[in-house]
């Protein structure tokens, strides 16, 4: 199994699809990181050489952020949106929707289960 950036990519797979286990590589920066190395992206990830394989390490080293770095400077750059008491840090803080979804009715994976309030139904009876 190949190992680039600390990860171990798929064997079975082309290489232009195990190279986006990589955090932060997709499909436009595998295809360009394959074209660069000048390695055929239909090639299975096991059939690659040591030469091949280094190529491809390189390339990324030099040119691309990933995993740990990558998702440091995320970290990083939503600290920093919560020190400055940005209304965007303020939403990552409350674990709310940053990007301006509505709340109401959705938001349930960012906001989690429901939590019940208790004497709801109770209100309209008590309007009679």
């Amino acid at each position: 199994m190949p190992r680039i950036a600390g990860i171990d990519i798929p064997n079975e797979k082309k290489i232009k699809i195990s190279l986006r286990y990589l955090y932060g590589i997709g499909p436009t920066n595998a295809m360009e990181i394959l074209k660069e190395a000048g390695i055929d992206p239909e090639k299975r990830a096991k059939d690659l050489t040591e030469e091949e394989l280094s190529k491809i390490v390189t390339i990324i080293d030099r040119s691309y952020l990933v995993e740990g770095a990558l998702r440091r400077i995320q970290q990083q750059n939503i600290a920093r949106l919560k020190e400055i008491q940005s209304y965007r840090g303020n939403r990552h803080r409350r674990s709310l929707p940053v990007r301006g979804q509505r709340t109401r009715s959705n938001a349930r994976t960012r906001k989690g289960p429901r939590k019940t309030v208790a004497g709801k139904k109770g209100v309209k009876e008590l309007g009679k």
